[in-house]
């Protein structure tokens, strides 16, 4: 049986090599520690993050292969370009971050319940707070139709979950937030664990063991901490 290692409460930058991840749950890593702002940004820059249900320790994950966005690779179909270019839509970063982590927390058809729990809402809120976690929010007049939010280390823009309230609002979000971040050098945003929707917007798989070393050297790098709501966006038009 394997025993699978315990964060320590105070030692917060301490991770095992993501390389010891178990293969079946693929990518556990490690369980228990904190969501303290210092312990998560430890974390996404080496290439390891969250995820765990309520009734559940926290678990960290780092997962072989990676699920990744080049940031000048998103898929947007000619038909979500039109319907954007007649849509009326707006958007913007970093002015409802809460109501986009709860939207995002809000159970999809099918799902009786979702992981992100109250503490992942308090836990990405104070790093919103201190200008690491982002959203970018779609807009239909007063209407919040699509949105994603994120973590921000140095260069590497880790995403963390999406939604759509209107057909193609979550795919605008992304659109426009990795149009942003390839303006800013940003070459990859962190989509985690691979599905086919993931798949069919564009994002590639890459060996675990390639990500984590990018993801070191991207989260060493200079940063754009604070609120990016001063930044213009664009929807892919």
């Amino acid at each position: 049986m394997i025993q699978l290692p315990q964060l320590h409460r105070t030692r917060l930058g301490l991770f095992p090599d993501p390389e010891s991840a178990l293969t079946e749950p693929n990518g556990l890593l490690a369980w228990g520690g904190d969501l303290s702002p210092e312990r998560l940004l430890a974390a996404y820059s080496q290439g390891v993050f969250p995820w765990f249900n309520a009734d559940e320790p926290i678990l960290w994950w780092s997962p072989d292969p990676r699920c990744v966005f080049r940031t000048d690779g998103v898929h947007v179909s000619r038909s979500l370009r039109k319907q954007l270019r007649t849509s009326g839509w707006r958007v913007t970063a970093d002015t409802s971050f809460s109501r986009v982590m709860r939207a995002c927390a809000a159970p999809r058809n099918g799902q009786p319940g979702t992981w992100i729990g109250e503490d992942m809402i308090v836990a990405y809120e104070e790093l919103h707070r201190r200008g690491h976690a982002h959203s970018v929010e779609v807009w239909d007049r007063g209407s919040l139709v699509g949105g994603i939010y994120g973590v921000a280390v140095g260069r590497l823009f880790c995403g963390e979950s999406m939604f759509s309230a209107r057909s193609g609002g979550s795919k605008a979000a992304l659109a426009a937030l990795c149009g942003l971040l390839h303006e800013w050098g940003f070459p990859y945003l962190d989509a985690q664990v691979t599905n086919e929707h993931l798949l069919s917007m564009g994002a590639v798989e890459i060996p675990r063991r390639e990500f984590v070393a990018k993801a070191r050297q991207l989260a060493a790098m200079p940063g754009i901490v604070g609120s990016w709501i001063r930044y213009p966006l664009a929807l892919p038009l």
